[in-house]
């Protein structure tokens, strides 16, 4: 059975919220009603809902006008096998000596690499964005590099892929956290698939703030692969939990944002080590200097 979007845009989040709000008293209820900011710094932000049926036009109409919105475009979605067309579409991804795949692609693991098995059904974090892999090369260069990193946390796991990779190049326990509980499960389901069961701790936290984390402090090594803003909040804590030399390797950074994320981080403590671009996305690996 189809299944109908609606989505628009207006400028600041306490409008986007009450317009999600009065979205979901619609007399026609949506399944599901979402917010978010689009990073481009021109405090835009979407929302939209997810319809079983035909939405009400007229009423979304209303809604767009009272609440200063764009008009709602309403699209169709016919009914899809979403795992199966994404193992159709996901081909494995090689950044540096990792290899991230899914199971139906585990005879093209190469001899030589460092397999990461995320499976296509969690498919954020697969390494197909920019970002992710962007930080899966910068910790190829840092484990190229020589220098143990034994206590490694990365802060907005989702898939965990990014502690993974660390437990496959150094001894220790790596932290994954993230502020979704859904993202910890599928987390615990890659690392127990990648056979890495007490190599990869993943807790439910937000920030660096949780017991785990400060205990574990100081860092050698902190991944941060979220966005411009949450960045730039954790730059003071995030530079407190780096042990001096210690790395951050920071991205979901769009490269017109990459200058003011770094100018943050230096007047933190750190110093620029690595910039990498890939597509619209900037990963930057930093060093504590102080």
């Amino acid at each position: 059975m189809p299944t109908f979007t609606a989505f628009t845009t207006l400028h600041g989040q306490s409008g986007a919220e009450a317009l999600a709000d009065a979205l979901d008293e619609l007399s026609l209820e949506p399944i599901g009603v979402g917010t978010f900011e689009i990073e481009d710094g021109s405090g835009t932000w979407e929302v939209g809902g997810y319809f079983e049926a035909a939405p009400d036009i007229a009423g979304l109409e209303l809604l767009a006008r009272v609440h200063n919105a764009k008009p709602f475009v309403i699209s169709e979605v016919p009914e899809t096998d979403w795992v199966a067309h994404v193992k159709r579409e996901l081909t494995p991804v090689e950044a540096g000596r990792f290899f991230v795949y899914g199971s139906h692609d585990a005879d093209k693991v190469p001899a030589d690499a460092e397999p990461l098995l995320i499976e296509a059904a969690m498919a954020f974090g697969t390494g197909h964005h920019g970002t992710t892999q962007g930080c899966l090369r910068a910790l190829d260069r840092l484990a190229a590099a020589g220098a143990p990193h034994r206590s490694v946390a990365d802060i907005g796991c989702g898939t965990a892929v990014l502690a993974m990779g660390a437990a496959r190049v150094w001894p220790g326990v790596m932290i994954a956290s993230d502020i979704d509980p859904v993202a910890i499960d599928v987390a615990r389901v890659n690392v127990a698939a990648n056979n890495l069961d007490g190599r990869v701790r993943c807790i439910v936290a937000t920030g660096l703030d949780h017991p785990e984390l400060v205990a574990a402090a100081p860092f050698d090594l902190v991944f941060a692969n979220i966005l411009k803003g949450p960045l730039i909040d954790l730059a003071p804590a995030m530079t407190a939990s780096l042990a001096t030399g210690g790395h951050a390797i920071l991205s979901g950074i769009l490269n017109e944002q990459a200058d003011e994320v770094l100018d943050v981080y230096t007047r933190a403590g750190n110093s620029l080590a690595h910039r990498e671009v890939i597509g619209d996305w900037t990963t930057l690996t930093l060093m504590k200097t102080n």
